[in-house]
């Protein structure tokens, strides 16, 4: 059975929240309908002429790219132009193309991460350069009878409640009693139609973050016993767990700006690199953001690494990073291309997990515009 095109795009969603986006950001969905079946995925950095051609021969419904395909309004559709062709083309052949940029980068997991885990930085103290979103926090209060406490804490705890900075499974209980009488036409869990009854129950507390709070009471409303549950769900004034561009931290080991820069050729698999700094001072701790970083030196700087490694590094923002200490590893913007696989491995889990015959497919082409010669 093949997965709905709003299904696959609520699992993209899972990974990459939109609201992770930075203001006015080009996402979602740019064209074509997510209203059919889709049966195959084509994962892309850009949507180029062909880079279509590829979705067309393999049989792609949807393209599932990084980068916007229309990043203004539309004044006209000219089917003349390059751009105009692009989308007469998808358009035709009924491929619809949705965009996941900067909420995949910002994401927990999304491209940033899996460029700080090629570098080498370490997990632990991992930072982001820019905070771009902070997670609302809400106090879950439901009232549960004793015999199903766990039970319910559990599926709360899952679902991703209960967490407290480095803290799991958090949460406060009070004993009391519970009162209701069963209306009519009701199959009350406890008790008899139209009867008082007095039930020992337990009021659970926990802190859940605004992203999973709809999953959170609807794995709290499926294992409570009750048929009409007694909940409340309120915002707290607490800054939850904060989201951003960019990745800076520890380094596995030590190494000299030279020696890290042969490592990105290989591993982000360009020809070369532009560096800016003495290739023999030692690296201990590095910065890195997918695409353009120019205006991220001074993030860098002050989140204490030595390295910043981006793309689209301009002759005086380089001027700017030596005065100020900063050392910096120009791969190119094309780097972001690890998200290809990234996210055809991601959702190829997803949609296996839940039984789907929906594949997804990296794109083999390189969108690299530049040409080393």
């Amino acid at each position: 059975m093949f997965a709905h095109g709003q299904t696959v795009i609520q699992l993209m969603e899972q990974l990459a929240p939109k609201h992770y986006a930075v203001e006015n950001d080009k996402i979602g969905l740019q064209l074509g309908t997510l209203n059919k079946p889709v049966k195959k995925i084509l994962i892309a950095l850009d949507v180029t002429d062909a880079v279509v051609d590829e979705a067309i021969e393999q049989g792609a419904e949807l393209i599932i790219a990084h980068h916007a395909i229309i990043y203004r309004p539309l004044a006209k559709l000219d089917t003349s132009t390059a751009a105009g062709r692009l989308y007469e083309k998808l358009i035709k052949n009924d491929i619809a193309v949705y965009i996941s940029h900067t909420n995949l980068d910002v994401a927990d997991g999304g491209i940033n991460d899996w460029l700080a885990d090629l570098v080498g930085i370490v997990p632990e103290g991992r930072q982001c350069l820019e905070e771009v979103h902070t997670d609302k926090l809400y106090k879950l209060v439901v009232f549960v009878p004793e015999s199903h406490q766990g039970q319910v804490q559990e599926a709360v705890w899952r679902a991703g409640a209960g967490q407290i900075g480095n803290y799991s499974n958090c949460s406060f209980t009070i004993k009391g009693t519970g009162t209701f009488i069963p209306g009519e036409g009701t199959t009350p869990y406890i008790g008899e139609e139209g009867k008082l009854e007095r039930v020992d129950e337990v009021r659970v507390e926990t802190i859940v973050p605004h992203s999973v709070h709809r999953k959170t009471v609807q794995a709290m409303l499926k294992a409570h016993p009750y048929e009409e549950v007694a909940y409340d769900l309120y915002p707290v004034d607490l800054k939850g767990r904060s989201f951003g561009l960019g990745r800076s931290g520890k380094l596995k080991e030590a190494i000299t700006l030279g020696e890290l820069a042969e490592q990105a050729k290989r591993i982000f698999d360009v020809p070369a690199v532009r560096v800016v700094g003495p290739l023999d001072r030692t690296i201990h701790k590095a910065a890195v953001l997918g695409g353009a970083g120019a205006k991220y030196v001074r993030h860098a700087v002050f989140a204490g690494a030595d390295v910043l490694i981006t793309g689209d590094i301009d002759y005086h923002t380089a001027h700017d990073a030596l005065a100020a200490g900063m050392t910096i590893i120009d791969p190119g913007h094309n780097i972001e291309k690890v998200m290809k696989q990234q996210v055809a491995d991601w959702l190829n889990q997803q949609l296996a997990s839940s039984k789907s015959d929906t594949k997804a497919i990296a794109s083999a082409l390189n969108t690299e515009p530049f040409t080393f010669v």
